[in-house]
């Protein structure tokens, strides 16, 4: 008897399993249908260069800025939720006109702020404008798509720039400059928020003072323009190093609109990572966290050029945040709780976000061949 109670234990559960998949299946049908569309114009497309290119930027463009709104405008979206999306879109699209426009024309149609014009020891550039396309260069934009999807706080920078690396060195300066800046980012999020949450406790009780609404979008806006100073090399890494008037007029056009869409969508998926992290819907946690990560990414910007996830920077200051946070609980068993509830949150993002760099380091192996002849020699 209990062997036949084990079996249709299991039979149940694998029906249970089917069924869940066919609920799946039926909720994202329209988004599935939308990504095999996308394979198989992107298995067209790449054969010609010049259509590849617009289409490999176009998917980029959407994919990166809606996978990565959660790390700048994230906070932004939730502490602002009572108003208008086209009014959060307007302040935050204005920012970004300025800012790629500011290096345009500095770094003479540059959109990038240099960081495409890392070199390695020989002097070659790490990421050089490409002159044909492989059919999965095209297509990690929609594996990003499906990535962000799932809700997994993939970066943008491990998944897009691989693939385009000339060497497993240019990934590795990526890697290692990204590692450094999650345990800074953690570390800080950890000391500030140790630091400071009894008096958040203390104080954020009753309403926000108007001025608090300045402050958030002041930093906000800060912290949005300095992430486009280490991110637009993502979006622009199909499209020529030198921009003419037209392509830079495409190139900001087509963001700017897709950030509408992004507003609109409230976030999409995505912004649930961000959500279901302590009070980031109060404008006064919101704004602090906007600050100290816009504090750590204008140091990493001013150190080097070299490209780094900021993803990892902010899953780091999220995880050292809600571990501080949560040690400051009252009572031992409470404090117990939620210490162990902030590690599985922090291993969550991390394993994410490790697994995003992976698939990164996977498609940079299927697309250059000489990259991948390095990879396979290290590990001989």
């Amino acid at each position: 008897m209990p062997k036949i109670k084990d079996k249709q234990n299991n039979i149940s559960r694998f029906r249970r399993a089917v069924y869940q998949i066919f609920d799946i299946v039926r909720e994202e049908k329209n988004f599935i249908i939308l990504t095999t569309i996308l394979f198989l114009l992107a298995g067209i497309v790449y054969p010609f260069p010049g259509a590849a290119m617009w289409f490999g930027f176009l998917l980029a463009a959407y994919s990166a800025v809606s996978n990565d709104s959660i790390q700048t405008i994230g906070t932004f979206i939730a502490s602002n939720a009572d108003r208008k999306w086209y009014v959060l879109w307007l302040y935050i699209g204005a920012i970004f006109l300025v800012t790629v426009t500011i290096s345009w024309v500095v770094y003479e149609g540059d959109v990038s702020f240099q960081r495409l014009h890392t070199t390695e020891d020989n002097g070659a550039l790490s990421f050089p404008q490409p002159d044909s396309f492989n059919f999965l260069q095209i297509a990690a934009p929609i594996f990003l798509l499906v990535l962000t999807r799932l809700r997994m706080p993939v970066s943008t920078t491990f998944l897009l720039l691989s693939s385009f690396a000339v060497s497993p060195g240019a990934v590795g300066s990526v890697i290692g400059k990204s590692i450094n800046a999650y345990m800074l980012a953690f570390v800080i999020g950890f000391i500030v928020w140790l630091s400071i949450t009894n008096l958040t406790k203390k104080y954020f009780k009753e309403k926000a003072a108007p001025w608090w609404t300045v402050a958030q979008w002041i930093t906000s806006g800060t912290l949005w323009s300095v992430w486009i100073m280490q991110d637009a090399a993502n979006i622009a890494i199909y499209l020529p190093r030198q921009l003419s008037a037209v392509q830079f007029f495409v190139f900001s056009s087509v963001v700017f609109l897709g950030l509408g869409l992004i507003f609109f969508l409230k976030g999409d998926k995505i912004q649930d990572i961000v959500n279901e992290k302590s009070e980031v819907t109060d404008i006064r946690a919101a704004t602090l966290i906007d600050f100290v990560y816009a504090l750590v990414l204008i140091y990493k910007l001013t150190i080097s050029v070299i490209p780094m996830s900021t993803t990892w920077v902010f899953i780091g200051l999220l995880g050292g945040r809600e571990l501080g946070i949560r040690i400051r609980e009252k009572t031992s068993k409470k404090r117990s709780k939620h210490i162990r509830e902030a590690f599985k949150m922090i291993f969550k993002d991390l394993a994410l976000a490790t697994i995003g760099l992976i698939v990164s380091i996977i498609l940079a192996m299927a697309v250059n061949e000489s990259f991948r002849q390095e990879v396979i020699q290290f590990f001989l």
